[in-house]
């Protein structure tokens, strides 16, 4: 009998972890594909933001916010190529495409403010030629907050300080690109 509790401890206990908050794309893969790279500054890909989905989100979020950040831009600061918040805790998919403003495939409700092209919405990579692969961080937040009392016009630096003011947890995932 004690051993059959033990037993069924442990499985809980693996259960348990093996639920963790989990960001994954149908589209994405090891490397940027013609799809999502950015249609300008010499680059001539499709700028079709990928599809996203997130599962087990800790318990108490009330919103999510999702990120894509190039650390290696050569700016000195990164480069943030998507910035989408407010969106309602019951959603945990962003569709191919979401990233286009125009086309309202983004949850309702969710802002998707400036990025470090000096524009709300998608912008893939393109990163300098031969300056090596550029490595594309995505990330969903889980939020405390409802929404983050910003707008479309917020800099992608202060919506990360109201991120991470908020977060309760994240999950990311990383794709690369080069030219």
């Amino acid at each position: 009998m004690r051993s059959i509790l033990i037993l069924l401890f442990v499985l809980a206990t693996v259960m348990a972890e093996a639920q963790t908050f989990t960001l994954k794309s149908n589209e994405l893969t090891g490397q940027a594909t013609k799809k999502q790279v950015f249609n300008g500054f010499g680059c001539t890909g499709e700028n079709i933001s990928p599809q996203l989905s997130w599962t087990n989100a800790p318990e108490g979020t009330k919103s999510f916010a999702v990120t894509i950040y190039d650390k290696d831009a050569p700016t000195g600061s990164g480069w943030w190529h998507w910035v989408v918040f407010d969106i309602d805790k019951d959603t945990n998919e962003l569709l191919s495409g979401a990233g286009d403003p125009a086309k309202n495939l983004a949850p309702k409700g969710a802002v998707q403010s400036l990025t470090n092209f000096g524009m709300a919405g998608y912008g893939g990579p393109c990163p300098p030629e031969n300056h090596g692969p550029h490595q594309y961080v995505v990330t969903v937040y889980a939020l405390k907050v409802d929404k983050l009392g910003l707008d479309s016009k917020a800099n992608p630096a202060i919506v990360g300080y109201y991120l991470n003011q908020n977060v309760i947890d994240k999950a990311s995932i990383v794709f690369y690109h080069k030219r």
